[in-house]
C-alpha cells in the first residue's frame, strides 16, 4: 500500500494529499489491479503486461443510509490471502477447474467508520470484485439506490454489445428478454437503444487485446444489473428499469447488513482465448443447496417438435411420434412445448409420459412464468408464479415422471424476479426436476449455485429462424458471436442444429429456408454449450438427411471436460475445440462472404499418425465425411465457405 501526491480533474487541477494506493497482482504477475482513494473517491484500474485494459474507474454505492461515493479513505486493515480454486462441475465448459487466485479485502472509511469493503478476487486473466456493506449502529438493512461502479475503457476501444430492450415491449409485453441483435465493432459512448446493454459485454482494447465484463453470484438477495453507456469511455452498473415486470417490485435492491453484493467480473486477454475459456462466473460462487438426486445422469440430447412444426404439433399423436424419434436417436428427452395443457391435456399427458418411459425417454414440460407481469397467453399459465400452485404442479410432475421444466416469459432483472427464479429452482429441486428458462435473463453462476439448473435461452435463439427468413440469413453471423460473448458466461439453450432445409413439417419450399450447410449444423452442436440440448431435428431427418450427419448427431456429447479457443473473430468466424471423455472435437463455422482458409495446429488434440474423421463442406456447401491421417507436422490446411463449417474428431 502506497501513499502519493495525486492529481485529479480535467478542466482544472487540484492537489489530493496523502492518497493511498493498493496493488493486487495475479498469481502469474502479468495482471495488476491498482486501487486508490484519490480525492476521497474509490477507484481501480487494470493492466496486463503493463498495458492499460481498464482505465481508472469509480467504485462506491449510494444507499438510503448514506452516500458512499465520496469522502472515502482506504483503511489500513487490508487483508491479503491466496485461494486454491478446485471443483468439479460437469455442466459447464470445463468439468474440472483448478485455478489459483490472490484475494484482497480493502476497507473504505467515511466519517470514522468502515462503510464498506471491496473484496477483489484476482486470477491470471480474471478479476472479480464485490462490496461488503456494514451496519450503521443499529441499522441492519438498507436499500442500494445506485452503484457508482464503472468500467472505463482505454481510448481506441471498440464494442461488441447487445442492447437492452425497453420494458413491457415486444411480444405480449414480455421484454426485456435478452433477445436483441448484437452491434459489433461499435464505438464507445453510446447507450444501445437508450436502455444500456445486457451482460456479458465484450470490448476490444484496440490492438492490445480484449475485455469481457459481466456479473455473477446474483440470487434473491440482490437484483441483476445491466451496463449503462453514453458517457464517453465510461460504462457503469445500471439497475433494472422501474417499469419492468409491469412495474411490480423495486428496481433498487434491499440488502440485510452486513451484506454482500454480487460479483462484478472482468476478463482480459491479449487474444480471445481467455474470454472464451474463462470460468470466473463459477469460480467465486458456491452451491446454495444440495441436489435432491444426481442430475448429471439426466444431461444429454433431446428433440422438440415446435421449432419445425409450430403450435399445431402440440397434440398427442405428434408428441408420441417425437418420442419414437427420440428413442430411435438414442436421445434422453422430448420437450413438450407450449399449449400442451389444452391441446394434449393433463390426463393424456400422463399417458404420454408412461409411453415415453417405456421407450426410455423422459419429458420436459413448458410453462408460462406468468403471473401478473405480461400478457403472454400460452398455457399452462398461472402455475409457476404462486408457491401453492407451483408445488402442487411439481408434485404431480414428480408422480408422472417428468424430468424437467422449461419456464418462459420472465422479462425482468428486479430483485423480485431473482427471487422468482430462485423459488422455482428450489421447489423444482425438491421434486427432482431440472429447470430451463426462456424469455429470461442470463445465468449468473447458476450452474454451480443451483444444482438442478440446466440452462437459459437469453439469446436470439433458433425459434427466430422459424419466424423469419432474415434470421435464417443471419444464422452463421450469430453463431460466430455467441461463443465469444453470450456462451462465455453460462449455458445457452439455443435449440438449433437443424437438418431440415425448410422450417415446416413437409420440409418443402414454404416459410423460412435454412441457408447454412448440414456440416454447419453439426459444428454448432459442438460450438454451443449446454448440458441439455433439445436439437431442432425432425423424424423425417432419418430419411432425408445424410446418414453421416444423423450418425454424428446421435452421438454428439452435451457435457465437456475442456475447451480450447483456436481462431476467430466475433461475427466473422470461429474455430474452437471441446473435449469429452478424452476425445477432442474441433469445430468451426464461417459467416464471411469469402471462404476462410485455416492452417490448424493439431498437436494439442491428436498424435501424428492418428486417423480422424473430418466433416467438411465444398464450395457449394455440399457436405461429406472423410477419414484423414494426422501428418508428422500435425497440421491441417482447411477451407470453410460462407455458411459452412467443419468438425474433426477421432
Amino acid at each position: 500500500m502506497r501513499r502519493h501526491l495525486l492529481f485529479c480533474g480535467l478542466a482544472f487541477v487540484s492537489v489530493c494529499l496523502g492518497a493511498t494506493e493498493k496493488r493486487i497482482s495475479s498469481p502469474d504477475g502479468r495482471l495488476e489491479v491498482i486501487v486508490t482513494d484519490s480525492c476521497g473517491a474509490a477507484s481501480y484500474s487494470i493492466t496486463y503486461d503493463n498495458e492499460l485494459f481498464v482505465a481508472a474507474s469509480p467504485l462506491g454505492l449510494k444507499t438510503n443510509i448514506g452516500d458512499f461515493t465520496s469522502g472515502l479513505s482506504m483503511g489500513s486493515k487490508i487483508i491479503d490471502s491466496m485461494a486454491d480454486v478446485s471443483y468439479s462441475l460437469p455442466n459447464i465448459k470445463k468439468s474440472n477447474v483448478n485455478n489459483k487466485a490472490n484475494v484482497t479485502v480493502i476497507p473504505f472509511i467515511r466519517d470514522g467508520r468502515n462503510v464498506f469493503d471491496v473484496e477483489f478476487f484476482v486470477e491470471n486473466n480474471d478479476v472479480a470484485f464485490r462490496y461488503n456493506i456494514y451496519p450503521d449502529g443499529e441499522t441492519l438493512c438498507c436499500v442500494v439506490e445506485d452503484e457508482a461502479t464503472g468500467f472505463r475503457m482505454p481510448d481506441g476501444s471498440t464494442t461488441f454489445l447487445c442492447p437492452q430492450s425497453a420494458p413491457m415491449q415486444g411480444f405480449a409485453r414480455t421484454s426485456p428478454s435478452y433477445e436483441t441483435p448484437y452491434t459489433l465493432d461499435g464505438k464507445t459512448g453510446e447507450n444501445g437503444w437508450g436502455e444500456g446493454y445486457t451482460f456479458p459485454c465484450l470490448f476490444r482494447n484496440s490492438d492490445k487485446g480484449w475485455v469481457l465484463i459481466s456479473e455473477t453470484g446474483v440470487d434473491s438477495y440482490y437484483c441483476a444489473s445491466r451496463l449503462m453507456g453514453g458517457n464517453g469511455n465510461l460504462y457503469k452498473i445500471g439497475f433494472p428499469n422501474p417499469d419492468e415486470f409491469n412495474g411490480n417490485g423495486t428496481s433498487q435492491p434491499g440488502i440485510a447488513l452486513p451484506g454482500k453484493t454480487p460479483w462484478r467480473t472482468i476478463t482480459v486477454g491479449q487474444t480471445l482465448a481467455p474470454i472464451v475459456e474463462t470460468t470466473i462466473p463459477f469460480d467465486v460462487v458456491k452451491p446454495l443447496y444440495e441436489p435432491s438426486k444426481d442430475y448429471t445422469k439426466e444431461y444429454g440430447c433431446g428433440t422438440w417438435s415446435w421449432i419445425i412444426k409450430g403450435d399445431a404439433s402440440m397434440n398427442y399423436d405428434e408428441q408420441k411420434r417425437y418420442i419414437d424419434f427420440c428413442a430411435d436417436m438414442g436421445y434422453r428427452t422430448v420437450l413438450v412445448d407450449a399449449l400442451w395443457d389444452t391441446q394434449v391435456g393433463y390426463e393424456r399427458l400422463e399417458e404420454l409420459a408412461r409411453y415415453a418411459k417405456n421407450r426410455n425417454v423422459g419429458l420436459y414440460l413448458w410453462y408460462n412464468s406468468n403471473g401478473y407481469w405480461n400478457d403472454a397467453p400460452q398455457g399452462p399459465r398461472g402455475k409457476m408464479d404462486n408457491i401453492i400452485k407451483r408445488r402442487k404442479e411439481m408434485k404431480w410432475m414428480q408422480k408422472v415422471g417428468i424430468k424437467g421444466i422449461k419456464v418462459d416469459f420472465v422479462g425482468s432483472d428486479k430483485q423480485l424476479t431473482m427471487k422468482l427464479y430462485e423459488d422455482i429452482l428450489v421447489d423444482a429441486n425438491e421434486y427432482g426436476l431440472l429447470v430451463i428458462f426462456h424469455g429470461c435473463t442470463i445465468p449468473r453462476g447458476w450452474e454451480r449455485m443451483y444444482p438442478n439448473y440446466a440452462a437459459s435461452e437469453a439469446v436470439l435463439a433458433s425459434e427466430n429462424m422459424n419466424f423469419s427468413q432474415g434470421s435464417c440469413d443471419a444464422e452463421a453471423f450469430n453463431a460466430c458471436i455467441h461463443p465469444f460473448i453470450r456462451n462465455t458466461v453460462g449455458s445457452m439453450d439455443f435449440g438449433g442444429s437443424t437438418l431440415n432445409r425448410y422450417y415446416n413439417s413437409a420440409n418443402e419450399p414454404g416459410g423460412s429456408r435454412r441457408v447454412t450447410s448440414d456440416v454447419f449444423a453439426l459444428a454448432s452442436a459442438v460450438l454451443f454449450q449446454s448440458p441439455v440440448q433439445h436439437f431442432a431435428l425432425a423424424p423425417n431427418n432419418l430419411q432425408d438427411a445424410p446418414d453421416w450427419a444423423m450418425d454424428f448427431m446421435k452421438n454428439v456429447p452435451t457435457t465437456w471436460d475442456d475447451i480450447k479457443f483456436i481462431d476467430g473473430y466475433p461475427g466473422k468466424y470461429i474455430v474452437m475445440a471441446r473435449k469429452h471423455n478424452g476425445k477432442w472435437f474441433i469445430s468451426g463455422v464461417n459467416a464471411q462472404d469469402k471462404t476462410v482458409k485455416l492452417k490448424l495446429d493439431l498437436s494439442t488434440f491428436f498424435n501424428k499418425g492418428d486417423m480422424v474423421r473430418l466433416y467438411s463442406d465444398d464450395a457449394e456447401l455440399k457436405g461429406s465425411l472423410s477419414e484423414i491421417k494426422i501428418s508428422k507436422k500435425q497440421t491441417l490446411t482447411l477451407s470453410v465457405p460462407k455458411n459452412g463449417g467443419f468438425v474433426m474428431t477421432k
